[in-house]
Parts: structure tokens; C-alpha cells; sequence
């Protein structure tokens, strides 16, 4: 599998550093699929890089606290309206949307419509595990050059809900539908791990380094 190579200057990633996340298997991630990366809490960084990227794990009402005491989440709020290219990543994803059910209604960044609620299902949870995905429309960048079925791996409770379905980019079965990603115009973001998903996540990490260098005039 061919990981979207690097071009003679690298594109600049922040990855907001706001105290949850695994940062350091991200950034990895993301430089091995051609980013200059900074892990950073400097909202000057984030502002001048060509792409952020906002990973996350643990609770969702501590994380949007966080975005909010740090001034990170409108720094994030105003990269997307200007149109830099985003990735949430697991809790990153979740943040995107307007509000969450995890420990009482908390709101979110509200870039989507819709909320976040425990997967509804009678399997076990939190869902752990690799599971494949069904793309749709939406998630045609992400999905390009990877195998049919591309299997990926998941740590999660809860799970997107979008009120609009155009921006769902690819769903799971978990007991029934998950969302898996969703993306609309610069954003980008995925409920799995790419940064553990071997293979299949470096490529999909190395699309959106390409849009990136795209955006950027670097290719």
C-alpha cells in the first residue's frame, strides 16, 4: 500500500495539545505519512500551520472544558472557518458536534449538527476492537487507496449522532449502524484510530497529508 509521499517541504500539522490525547502515536503517525508536525498548546502554531488535527481520549464534558479554559477551542473554530483542513480523531470527532450525553448534556464545538450518545446496543461497551467500514459519498478523500473492506481499529462508548446524513463518511456494524467518520468541506474526522490501525490508517492519514499539500500549493 502506497502512503501519500512526502514532497520536497513537508506541510506544516498542528496537533493541538489540550491535555487528552495520545499525541505522541499521532504525531508519529502523521510524520511518517509526510507531515513537518508540532505537537503544540500554542495557539500562534496553530494558527500557522497548513493543517490541524484535534485527537482526544477520555471523557467528552473534561476535554470541551479544557478546549474552552485554554482558548484552543476557538482557535480550532476559527482554522476550520477559514478553511484549513481538519481531522478529529476519536474524541475529536465527537467535539465537532453540538453536544454529548456522556456524564449529562455537555456542549461541543458545534462545527455539526447532531449529538453524541452511548452506542446503542446490546454488545459489550465500550466497543474494543478492529471492525470494517461501509464508506459513503462523503468519505471519498479519506477513502482513497484503501482495500475493500478496510478493517480499523475502535476504543469508543459513545458515538456520533449528525442531524444531516450527507456528512456521514463511512459507518461500522456494532449491534447495529456506528458512525465511524463523517466530513463536510475542510473537516474531517474519524471515530477509530488511525494511528493504530496499521496500514490502512497511514494511508488514510497520508490523504489527508495530501489535501493538506494540495490546499497548500506543495504538490
Amino acid at each position: 500500500m502506497t502512503v501519500g509521499a512526502p514532497s520536497h517541504v513537508p506541510p506544516r500539522v498542528a496537533v493541538v495539545d489540550y491535555g487528552m490525547g495520545n499525541l505522541a502515536s499521532v504525531a508519529k503517525a502523521l510524520a511518517r505519512s509526510g507531515a513537518d508536525v508540532r505537537v503544540t498548546q500554542s495557539a500562534a502554531e496553530v494558527r500557522g500551520a497548513a493543517g490541524v488535527v484535534l485527537p482526544g481520549v477520555g471523557a467528552f464534558g473534561d476535554a470541551a472544558a479544557r478546549l474552552e479554559q485554554t482558548g484552543l477551542g476557538a482557535v480550532v473554530l476559527e482554522r476550520i472557518a477559514a478553511g484549513t483542513p481538519f481531522l478529529g480523531v476519536c474524541l475529536g470527532l465527537q467535539l465537532l458536534f453540538e453536544s454529548s450525553s456522556e456524564g449529562g448534556r455537555r456542549p461541543g464545538l458545534g462545527v455539526l449538527g447532531g449529538t453524541v450518545e452511548l452506542l446503542p446496543t446490546d454488545l459489550k461497551v465500550p466497543h474494543i476492537g478492529w471492525n470494517d467500514l461501509e464508506w459513503g459519498p462523503a468519505g471519498a478523500g479519506m477513502a482513497r487507496g484503501l482495500p475493500a473492506p478496510a478493517i480499523v481499529y475502535f476504543v469508543h462508548s459513545y458515538a456520533a449522532l449528525p442531524t444531516d446524513p450527507a456528512v456521514v463518511a463511512a459507518t461500522t456494524d456494532y449491534g447495529g449502524r456506528v458512525v465511524a467518520a463523517v466530513a463536510r468541506d475542510n473537516v474531517w474526522a474519524v471515530q477509530f484510530h488511525p494511528e493504530k490501525s496499521s496500514a490502512v490508517g497511514l494511508q488514510l492519514l497520508g490523504n489527508f497529508v495530501a489535501t493538506i499539500r494540495q490546499e497548500a500549493g506543495l504538490s
